[in-house]
């Protein structure tokens, strides 16, 4: 559609709310939110009072002289992101889909004020350092990587840890639906992956809705959920030691799980909870894509970002600040993967693969054989998952 500076727009409704340092506008149509700087806020204001582009921009320039204003382009922005409803009367046509619905309505917000409340906080807290406390106590306690392995047949601990580690993700998940419900917003889980691993993410886009200062807490609901989890399946082992071989056995196999996934969250070169915690406190919300382009800058051997991102100088001590703990996340990966996966890979080949070289009449031929088909179900999950996040 063609625009000059006589073109006057009419946009979809729309909701603007101050946040830090810039504005976040909210398509109430989509349920979509675009972070835009005060000027941008400006036009829109004068946008919806009728003014065509030209009028707008020359005031603009009046009352921004050191800002590049270019209405045009903003106009041809807007367009692309389908915040325009109509051109000089002319409706536009929309390839965006209808806000949909999120799900979890029917939780009631006072449910969700239950477990996320002043007192609950302070319980959440007291938790994780009595987490700690056991460790350091306990040294035993601490996850092995043999505990992922309840039983003697290796075909029987993936089904096992599969479901285990399903239920507690789940749990982890609900803690941010609980979180959202509380403050009255809606939200949906999904099915997406993490480097190799097939898990579930919760959609919390309206979370824009709230201010900076409340959204910290929905980003830490699930970690909330791993802390209770933890301390009760430690508290389990130590009071029941010596009552139920296989109940420990299922306890350790939960320690491991919630443990690793929260000390995954201090990956945050991935968008962790811990990784959207530290954008909101910072206030740059482009800051996994400002670091990897300054990252790129001064690593020779890797290609420039194909999308430039705009680096404003009060940002740059906060993506050099991301870039330093993006290489600690890297780090607590690798020495994830050294301490636990690769061994646990190791120990589940050996037990394994002498099982092939036995007759097909044997136990331990058929637990290889099935084992091998469990493992390659897991990597077409991931494959799955993959394919559904990089087709979109």
């Amino acid at each position: 559609m063609n625009l000059t500076l006589y073109s006057s727009l009419s946009l979809v409704p729309t909701e603007i709310q101050f946040d830090k340092k810039s504005y976040i506008v909210e398509d109430k149509v989509s349920g979509e939110f675009y972070e835009m700087p005060e000027v941008c806020i400006a036009a829109i204001k004068l946008i919806n009072s009728g003014l065509t582009l030209g009028k707008i921009e020359d005031q603009l320039k009046d009352i921004y002289p050191n800002e590049e204003v270019n209405l045009l382009d903003f106009a041809e922005q807007l367009l692309e992101m389908e915040l325009v409803a109509e051109v000089n009367g002319v409706k536009v046509d929309k390839k965006k889909k209808e806000q949909e619905n999120q799900g979890y309505l029917s939780i009631s917000p006072q449910l969700g004020k239950f477990f996320f409340n002043k007192i609950a906080y302070f319980v959440y807290a007291a938790l994780f350092f009595l987490n700690v406390i056991f460790f350091i106590v306990y040294p035993a306690l601490f996850p092995k990587y043999k505990d992922l392995f309840i039983f003697h047949y290796m075909f029987l601990n993936i089904p096992a840890w599969m479901v285990i580690s399903f239920i507690l993700v789940l749990i982890h998940e609900f803690g941010h639906v609980l979180a959202m419900r509380a403050f009255n917003l809606p939200a949906r889980i999904e099915m997406g992956h993490r480097l190799f691993f097939v898990v579930l993410e919760t959609d919390m886009t309206s979370v824009w809705k709230l201010p900076s200062k409340d959204r910290n807490i929905l980003y830490l609901a699930g970690l909330c959920f791993d802390t209770v989890i933890l301390s009760l399946a430690l508290i389990a082992q130590q009071l029941l030691n010596g009552y139920s071989e296989f109940f420990l056995r299922i306890m350790s196999i939960i320690v491991l799980d919630t443990f690793i996934r929260m000390v995954y969250q201090c990956c945050i070169y991935m968008k962790t909870d811990l990784y959207y915690v530290f954008e909101n406190i910072s206030g740059c919300y482009n800051l996994m894509e400002s670091a990897q382009q300054q990252i790129r800058k001064h690593i020779p051997f890797l290609k420039p970002a194909a999308k430039e991102e705009v680096v404003y100088d009060e940002e740059r001590g906060t993506v050099l600040t991301y870039s330093i703990f993006y290489f600690f996340g890297a780090g607590v990966t690798i020495l994830l993967f050294f301490t636990y996966y690769l061994p646990q890979l190791v120990y589940a080949c050996r037990k394994v693969l002498p099982g092939f070289s036995q007759g097909t009449a044997s136990a331990p031929f058929w637990d290889a054989v099935i084992f091998t088909l469990q493992f390659l179900l897991v990597l077409s999950l991931l494959f799955f998952s993959w394919k559904k996040k990089y087709s979109h």
